[in-house]
């Protein structure tokens, strides 16, 4: 099982468009094949010490069955199309590609 955290840092104030796009697309996403999970999920504040929450960031968990799988997702034609339609929302992207240890 791969394991990708995507963390998205999305402009001051075009959040609720980016979250629209990104949710429009999690369909064709879910029917690759390989995916297993395709999740978007927001900050939780909780007041823990150890705890940095961002509002303008989205962190995406994902799940695929094979290193394979993730990378025919990277150019699948659907996610040419979403990355050019968020372009305009998003200020800079890190991803972690994870194996269990």
């Amino acid at each position: 099982m791969i394991n990708l955290i995507a963390t998205i840092y999305v402009k001051e104030g075009r959040m609720s468009e980016f979250i629209d796009i990104f949710k429009s697309n999690i369909p064709n996403v879910l029917n690759e094949t390989g995916c297993v999970e395709y999740i978007p999920t927001i900050d939780l504040p909780m007041g823990l010490t150890t705890q940095q929450c961002n509002e303008n960031v989205v962190t995406i968990i994902e799940k695929w069955h094979s290193l394979d799988d993730l990378q025919k997702h990277f150019s699948a034609p659907h996610m040419l199309i979403y990355r050019e339609r968020v372009k305009d929302y998003v200020e800079n992207v890190s991803l972690r590609v994870l194996k269990q240890a």
